[in-house]
Formats: C-alpha cells, sequence, structure tokens
C-alpha cells in the first residue's frame, strides 16, 4: 500500500509525546501534517517528510483526522478556539484532563461540526508505535472509520465506549495505580537502604512480586464488581498483622512509616465493621467512601 491509500493526518502539539504521534504516522506511511506555535519544533518531522502547516487553520483543512496533544485542555482550546474548518473532520484529543472537560470539549467540536474522540495515553514517548497502550471513547463509528490509522500509534489501541468521559476516569485509575506501586517500591528502597541494602538488588525481588500481584487482580475485580470478598491469598485480618510489621520495621529504621500507616488506617476501619475474616479486597469499599 503506498502513501496515497493511506489516511492523512494532521498532528497539533509539538512536544516530546505529540513528535513521537507524529513520527509514528509517519513510520506507517501516513501523510502527515503538523502544527505547532514554536515552528522550530517541526523542523526535524519535515526532515523526516512531515509537512508544516503555517497555520492551526491550514493543518486543520489538511487531513480528515486531526489530533492533539498538548499540556492541558486550556491549551488545547487556545491553540484551537480561533482555528476554522471543522466541518466535517474527526478531532482526537490525546491531551490529559478530566471526564468534565472530556465532555466540554466534545460539545465545542460538536458545535463546530466536528466528531470527537477523546483519547487517553498510557505510555511513554519512546513506546509510541511500538506495543504502546492508547485507549479512546466517543462515537464508535467515528472510532472504527479511523482505528486502522490510530493503531500507528500503538498496538494497544482499544474503544471503551461512547461517554466522552471514559478515557478519563480510565487515565485517572491507571495513575492511581502506578503512583501506589511507585511509592510502595520507593518506600521499599528506603526501608532496605536504611538496612544497608542497595535499591539495584531489590529490583528482581520487587518485579516478581509484581508479577504475583498483578496475577491477582482478576479475581479482584471479580470481587468488587459482585460485591462479595471471600479469601484469595489471605484473610484482612492476616493483612493487617503484616501491615503493623512493616509500620514497626520502617519506625525502627528511621523510616517514614506515613505510606504503610495510612494503608494500615484503612484495613483497621474495615476490621472494624466486621471484614477481619474478608478477603482484602473488601478496602474498595473504604476507597469509595468521601
Amino acid at each position: 500500500m503506498n502513501n496515497h491509500d493511506k489516511t492523512p493526518v494532521t498532528v497539533i502539539g509539538l512536544g516530546l509525546m505529540g513528535q513521537a504521534l507524529a513520527s509514528a504516522f509517519l513510520r506507517a506511511g501516513h501523510p502527515t501534517t503538523v502544527w505547532n506555535r514554536t515552528a522550530s519544533k517541526a523542523e526535524r518531522l519535515v526532515a523526516d517528510g512531515a509537512k508544516a502547516a503555517a497555520t492551526a487553520t491550514d493543518a486543520i483543512a489538511a487531513s480528515p483526522l486531526v489530533v492533539v496533544c498538548v499540556t492541558d485542555y486550556t491549551a488545547a482550546r487556545d491553540l484551537l478556539d480561533p482555528a476554522d474548518g471543522w466541518d466535517g473532520r474527526v478531532l482526537v484529543n490525546l491531551t490529559s484532563g478530566t471526564a468534565d472537560q472530556a465532555r466540554a470539549m466534545a460539545a465545542w467540536a460538536d458545535e463546530r461540526g466536528a466528531t470527537y474522540l477523546d483519547g487517553a495515553i498510557m505510555a511513554a514517548p519512546d513506546v509510541i508505535g511500538g506495543d504502546a497502550l492508547i485507549v479512546y471513547s466517543g462515537p464508535r463509528d467515528a472510532y472504527d472509520a479511523h482505528e486502522g490509522t490510530l493503531s500507528s500509534l500503538g498496538s494497544g489501541t482499544r474503544h471503551l465506549g461512547d461517554d466522552h468521559a471514559v478515557t478519563a476516569f480510565h487515565e485517572m485509575a491507571v495513575l492511581s495505580l502506578m503512583w501506589n506501586m511507585l511509592n510502595g517500591f520507593l518506600h521499599g528502597a528506603a526501608l532496605l537502604k536504611a538496612a544497608g541494602v542497595d535499591a539495584a538488588s531489590y529490583v528482581p525481588i520487587a518485579a516478581q512480586g509484581i508479577g504475583t500481584v498483578s496475577a491477582w487482580l482478576p479475581g479482584y475485580a471479580r470481587s468488587v464488581d459482585d460485591g462479595e470478598y471471600p479469601v484469595l491469598d489471605s484473610t484482612l485480618d492476616g493483612h493487617l498483622a503484616a501491615m503493623r510489621h512493616l509500620v514497626e520495621a520502617s519506625e525502627s529504621l528511621g523510616v517514614s512509616a506515613e505510606l504503610p500507616a495510612l494503608v494500615k488506617d484503612l484495613a483497621e476501619r474495615a476490621v472494624g465493621a466486621g471484614h477481619g475474616e474478608g478477603g482484602y479486597a473488601v478496602l474498595v469499599e473504604q476507597f469509595a467512601k468521601p
């Protein structure tokens, strides 16, 4: 298939992620138009075969599919509000933001005759075009029409639903997972460092532990969806005893116990509510409270 058979695409916003997106489209053979307020950011992409538009309006006119990736929704609106020529275009916004902002952007696009897909990138720039996970929500027919083009950005491309807010909720959920996982690793590394153990030696053990916990997730998800919390690995009472040990170990080494103490407090509340003999997934009820 030559480039004439490939859907033309426009990328607006050429930060690290925007450049990675445009490069992936180029590698996949899509005629790619780029635009950024700082024109010099397009130079490398132009050298690789992209076309630099003079204005945002020109960039929109160049392609039926317009992908935007900038700092936040305010920046996106600052760039897009003055532009014309949206009628019939599909706007894919890969800018991080809230569910309310996604719905507002969908209404904005509809007023201008464009179809809106909200997206969330669950990957770093260096894996765009490879095994990157990028999720989308909005009208399914618009996603289906451009799925082949969007799959150029990553093998993990998927549609989550017609509600434009769904991607934002998933993005926040993944951020919670990421930070909690990284904070757990860093707390453990601080504890080991205080005991004279280097973090590098901890990595293979931590990675195996993450794999073990990952294998538990389908069972935990069933518990959450069913609202029933059978014991899958240990009772909450058993987990709570270990949490107390972690708090004590942290304090004895002079390491902050704030993170394990927070988790311990949540578990103690659940035990106090009569869930000690149940499974750990019952803590979802604590997280679900204001």
